[in-house]
């Protein structure tokens, strides 16, 4: 296992102890509204700290790009390297004590991932990935499914919930593919969403308007996995347009297809 990987696992470990424990009192969280349906806790805010202390002790030189402090350079300087974190990937659902959300750290070398940890704290699940090394979950090697046609896929998306200039496009798709495809999900964490489409519980997954630290750890996973994810072009700028399409190849094709028929002038990727 690559040295920083298991680093980011013990970060993702010290998160989730403050997570869960948090999780037992719901009740006395305090909660700040960044904007509409985009909330804050001081989970979140401490989960990030707790993440960022243990990559800085580390790596003191790369730099960070993280969800509520947003970007840092490290002791270097212009670092090549940087971490992207998303302490709480899914606040709206631990919000309200809905089991589905994680943390989130990818390392990015030069622009590209290299490093990722998805862990969901609720269910003990530890996906890990390495560039050109395989994705795993708990230490098993993980494959995208083997679904071949669109009308059996089982697909995830996630519904806009902060920016609605799209919404039109959106449903649209939507509509589509709730006739062509088995069924459609909407669980509410972009990043385990991603990491269901690398283990084979989605065999797709749509969205749009996400950020880096929403994406990064996921979509290394899914292609260490035998997956494909690109922008609604079918170029790699996901990380940039926060525009994506995941799946494995031959349902990712599909979906493709059908999302390619509706974009529109403003939504180009």
């Amino acid at each position: 296992m690559h040295p920083a990987l298991n680093i980011i696992i013990k970060a993702a470990r010290r998160a989730s102890q403050i997570i869960n424990r948090a999780s037992l009192d719901l009740e006395h969280l305090q909660i700040t509204t960044k904007r509409q349906s985009d909330f804050v806790t001081e989970v979140d805010k401490a989960a990030e700290a707790a993440i960022i202390d243990v990559l800085r002790e580390a790596y003191p030189e790369y730099g960070i790009l993280a969800e509520e402090s947003g970007q840092t350079a490290g002791s270097a300087g212009g670092s090549e390297y940087q971490w992207i974190i998303d302490p709480l990937d899914g606040t709206t659902n631990f919000i309200h004590g809905f089991p589905q959300y994680a943390v989130s750290i990818a390392l990015a070398h030069r622009g590209q991932v290299t490093q990722a940890v998805v862990y969901d704290t609720v269910r003990n699940e530890m996906f890990t990935a390495s560039k050109g090394g395989g994705a795993f979950l708990n230490e098993r090697r993980i494959r995208v499914s083997k679904c071949l046609r669109l009308d059996e896929a089982l697909i995830g998306t996630g519904f806009p919930y902060r920016i609605y200039d799209h919404i039109d496009a959106y449903l649209a798709i939507f509509k589509e593919l709730a006739r062509k495809s088995a069924g459609i999900r909407r669980p509410g964490a972009a990043a385990l969403d991603l990491a269901y489409v690398a283990c084979g519980r989605f065999d797709g997954f749509w969205e749009f308007g996400l950020s880096p630290w929403d994406i990064a750890g996921g979509a290394l996973l899914i292609s260490e996995a035998g997956g494909l994810i690109s922008d609604l072009a079918g170029n790699e700028t996901y990380l940039q347009s926060g525009n994506l399409v995941a799946g494995n190849p031959k349902v990712f094709a599909q979906l493709l297809q059908v999302i390619d028929g509706h974009r529109t002038p403003g939504l180009m990727a």
